[in-house]
Formats: C-alpha cells, structure tokens, sequence
C-alpha cells in the first residue's frame, strides 16, 4: 500500500463518520461535508491503486 491508499481509506472512513454524526444531530450540511469526504477519499484511493499497479507493471 502507498500513502495515496491508506489516506484514501482514512478520508473515506472520516467521511462515513461525519455522515453519520450530521444524521444523529440532523445535521444536512454535516451529511454533505460527509458524503464529499468520501467521494475524495475514494479518488485518492483510487489514484494510489493506479499507482501501485504501474509500479506492479514496471517490476514486472
């Protein structure tokens, strides 16, 4: 894993956190910050996949 992966997944995990904490509180615009965080964090996630898998290639 390269740090774009675990970034990723730690901004995709804030993200369902915050989501959940604006539905307790009924929050929309926390919802949304959530929601957005995880979008982002899936991008970057994604972003350190290609990564590795054209390091993976080019050792290959």
């Amino acid at each position: 894993m390269n740090k774009d992966q675990v970034k990723g997944v730690a901004r995709d995990v804030a993200g369902k956190v915050q989501e959940e904490a604006g539905k307790l509180v009924g929050s929309k615009e926390q919802q949304a910050k959530g929601l957005s965080k995880q979008v982002s964090g899936k991008v970057q996630k994604a972003v350190g996949d290609v990564k590795e898998a054209v390091k993976d290639l080019a050792k290959g």
